[in-house]
């Protein structure tokens, strides 16, 4: 990783749950298993990306690392970087014990990744880009828009705030209330701590600095404040 002056934003710093404990990294990993079916959004993902065996794919913030492996078997390479380096030890013994070689793991992050290699057919991250303030997103997607290569494809997918909201009050409210019932307390307790303490943006922010890198966004599909858009160069 090249070196950055002494303003430069700190992606390693952690934001609401500490994923440099080990602990919380096999908690992570066992909601996940239970909230999401890695193996339908995998394929979501590889269909909306056109995905072939020849192509390269970057993941940003791989976690531990299930849908890197979920779309190894589909590409002809995966490379998967994230700022906490006990998720990617996690990922490297996953992908070790189902034999899967075609992964690069790198403890590195959205501001912090140098690509020595080719420009990559498609990136991709999920739940990631929000770690960072407003500035530092359009700094991220720069450089994920100079890592492609022309009409490359661009998954992103994450939380963004509508902002036709008139009392975000009653909004975060209900939300709160919602998760309590459908998927426990420490979810719930998850999302307060996300809205507290990270820097989740609206979605004309979010657009706009898509837009303003050289993205043309070719679908928006929003579910409440989970939004996904797919880009291309």
């Amino acid at each position: 990783m090249s070196q950055h002056p002494r303003w430069y934003y700190n992606e390693f710093k952690q934001t609401g749950i500490d994923y440099t404990d080990l602990k919380e990294v096999q908690a992570y990993d066992l909601r996940m298993q239970k909230l999401r079916n890695i193996e339908n959004e995998a394929n979501s993902i590889r269909k909306l990306l056109n995905l072939k065996n020849t192509d390269s794919v970057l993941e940003i913030g791989t976690g531990t690392g299930e849908l890197a492996l979920k779309l190894s078997a589909h590409c002809r390479k995966v490379v998967a970087i994230d700022v906490s380096k006990t998720m990617i030890n996690f990922a490297k013994v996953e992908a070790e014990n189902q034999n899967e070689a075609k992964i690069q793991f790198h403890n590195a992050g959205f501001l912090t990744y140098d690509n020595c290699d080719e420009p990559f057919d498609a990136v991709v991250t999920q739940l990631a880009l929000h770690h960072l303030p407003d500035y530092w997103k359009m700094m991220a997607l720069r450089r994920v828009y100079s890592m492609l290569k022309e009409d490359g494809k661009f998954y992103l997918r994450d939380v963004v705030f509508p902002s036709m909201i008139q009392d975000y009050d009653s909004y975060f409210d209900e939300i709160i209330t919602q998760l309590k019932k459908s998927v426990g307390n420490e979810i719930a307790k998850e999302t307060e701590t996300h809205i507290r303490e990270e820097f989740s943006t609206l979605d004309w922010i979010m657009e706009g600095l898509l837009k303003s890198v050289g993205f043309h966004i070719e679908s928006v599909k929003s579910d409440g404040f989970m939004a996904c858009y797919l880009c291309k160069k």
